[in-house]
């Protein structure tokens, strides 16, 4: 779907300028009006003006007198972070997390509820509403201005459509859609690994990073791409199926279907089968696994090396094609990575090009379901804060409205 910039009439224009102000003030306040209109070269008259209806919104606040430079002590404006809240849920294959966030992510409650054997698309939308209504309920007459829904697959986003799950065998379920109509609100639809890559660029390792890299490793292996500054993702929001290039031609089977996927050898299943049938114990966890390994079992020691150093030389090809200053590594895997750290690190060094891996930054992230809701709720927040510049933005103009009710 091409975008379409909105025409630029005198409504559209005050929208892109309140956005701009506002995310001023979430990003460097307690900012004084000056500095705002110096940052953003508007009008001291424009700002003034804004910032009058934004804290008659509730939105933002006087905090308090900034130091003065010869005259008049400034006002400082700061956002006022319970102004309403925004939801993010994790949608997995057998459980649902969601989170209340304020407007800066930070999480106020949160809920955890499995998914029954049902996995039809208006079963787990149902599952998901309960959650949520739950949440709501808990703050009766606060403002909810919308919902970030992070899942694994390919997502179209702008047309919130999940074109593939992986887990739920899902094909073009219209999934922002079912959402929207059972609880009437905005929602944004994203694979799972971008909503971690914008928590990142948030308020993680990637802030202030214009360029990185997410993998992560766990159940599947997935990753996110900031370029420039902006989540990347692709034609149809397909960018960064990492898990899926091929390694071993001939290699095991992959629940897409396909042989020889990086995830059908690196990924918790993976390594698990593996051990299944190295130690004949077909009952074998994953967390019995990292124990023996870590009790220093030769042959569980062997196989996590291995898949370290595969991941580990599947990452140097990322690394020598975008060349990123950090990498940001982590997922519901990472409880094992002490294991595969170091052979990803010598197959890293191995097989990158020049002196790319010397001028990389390695990070370990053990995130947990929270941080992937967290990440969720980014979504809807990036919305609310960035210009209102394409037709179609349902989220922010749910937003203008719902603010100045």
């Amino acid at each position: 779907m091409a975008l379409r910039l909105r025409s630029a009439n005198r409504q559209t224009i005050r929208d892109i300028n309140q956005s701009l102000i506002l995310g001023m003030v979430r990003a460097r306040g307690p900012i004084s009006r000056t500095d705002i209109a110096e940052a953003t070269r508007l009008s001291l008259a424009t700002v003034s003006g804004i910032t009058a209806d934004l804290i008659h919104q509730n939105l933002v606040y006087e905090h308090e007198a900034g130091a003065s430079t010869g005259g008049r002590r400034p006002i400082l404006l700061a956002l006022n972070r319970r102004a309403g809240f925004v939801v993010g849920v994790k949608l997995t294959e057998t459980h649902i997390v969601a989170a209340l966030t304020d407007l800066t992510a930070e999480i106020v409650d949160e809920r955890e509820v499995p998914l029954d054997a049902d996995q039809r698309p208006e079963a787990v939308v149902a599952a998901l509403a309960d959650v949520v209504e739950a949440l709501r309920a808990t703050y009766p007459g606060q403002r909810v201005f919308g919902l970030g829904l992070g899942m694994a697959g390919v997502i179209a986003r702008r047309e919130g459509i999940c074109r593939f799950s992986p887990f739920f065998r899902w094909r073009d379920v219209p999934l922002r859609a079912l959402v929207e109509n059972r609880l009437a609100l905005p929602v944004v639809l994203e694979n799972d690994v971008n909503t971690l890559a914008l928590a990142e660029q948030w308020f993680g390792a990637g802030l202030g990073v214009a360029d990185f890299l997410v993998v992560t490793l766990g159940r599947g292996v997935g990753m996110g791409m900031v370029l420039n500054g902006q989540l990347y993702r692709g034609g149809n929001g397909g960018a960064g199926e990492f898990g899926h290039v091929t390694v071993v031609p001939d290699g095991p089977r992959c629940d897409c279907g396909k042989h020889g996927c990086l995830e059908a050898l690196v990924a918790d299943p993976a390594i698990l089968r593996h051990l299944r049938t190295a130690l004949n114990r077909n009952d074998l966890t994953m967390p019995e696994a990292i124990a023996l390994a870590r009790g220093e079992d030769a042959v569980a020691r062997a196989v996590f090396a291995e898949a370290g150093r595969t991941l580990g030389r599947a990452i140097a090809d990322l690394v020598n094609v975008f060349n990123p200053p950090l990498l940001i590594v982590g997922g519901e895997g990472a409880g094992a990575l002490d294991l595969l750290l170091e052979p990803l690190r010598e197959a890293l060094k191995a097989h990158c090009f020049d002196d790319f891996f010397s001028d990389l930054r390695l990070v370990v992230e053990p995130w947990g379901d929270d941080a992937w809701a967290r990440g969720a709720a980014s979504l809807m927040l990036d919305e609310l804060f960035r210009p209102a510049l394409y037709h179609g933005d349902e989220a922010r103009a749910s937003f203008r409205t719902m603010a100045a009710g």
